[in-house]
């Protein structure tokens, strides 16, 4: 069996929130998919936020702080026969131009809307987005966490 894997898959809305970045995704031995950056948390005591802002700047040349990603669901699959945990990190809004940094993964970046995404879609990727976008089907053999917000603290009377 294959070694677990923990990642992030990060969400880049348009700052109007019609579209989200989207790569095609062209790593060696894997069939040509789709993709959201991210990847795999690498740094010992890097959080899912940290991990999501350092794998988008590499992937897209896009510098965003870690301050400003948002866990939405920790998600959990099997496929393939590994087990792998991924983060869905949604970025703050951002129209920055994407570079391609990474041309041996990647043949490009583009803001695709969200009512009209493509297929195939990287499996992380789908899961991802399934949880932020609504009914937009989550792929089979996920098991999604949400991340529950705590209610804004009020004060004591």
């Amino acid at each position: 069996m294959i070694g677990a894997l923990v990642g992030a898959g990060v969400i880049v809305p348009s700052t109007d929130g019609r579209s989200v970045l989207i790569g095609r995704r062209t790593t060696a031995g894997e069939p040509p998919t789709w993709s959201l950056p991210g990847g795999k948390v690498d740094h010992p005591g890097e959080s899912f936020e940290e991990a999501a802002a350092r794998e988008l700047a590499e992937e897209t040349g896009i510098v965003l702080p870690a301050s400003g990603m948002r866990v939405l669901a920790v998600l959990l699959d099997h496929e393939l026969g590994r087990t792998r945990l991924t983060a869905a990190v949604l970025a703050p809004p951002s129209d920055a131009p994407a570079e391609v940094t990474e041309p041996h993964a990647c043949a490009g970046w583009e803001r695709l809307p969200v009512d009209a995404l493509p297929e195939p879609m990287f499996y992380p990727s789908a899961q991802v987005l399934a949880s932020w976008l609504p009914g937009h089907p989550a792929p089979d053999g996920t098991h999604r966490y949400p991340i529950a917000r705590p209610p804004i603290a009020r004060p004591i009377a």
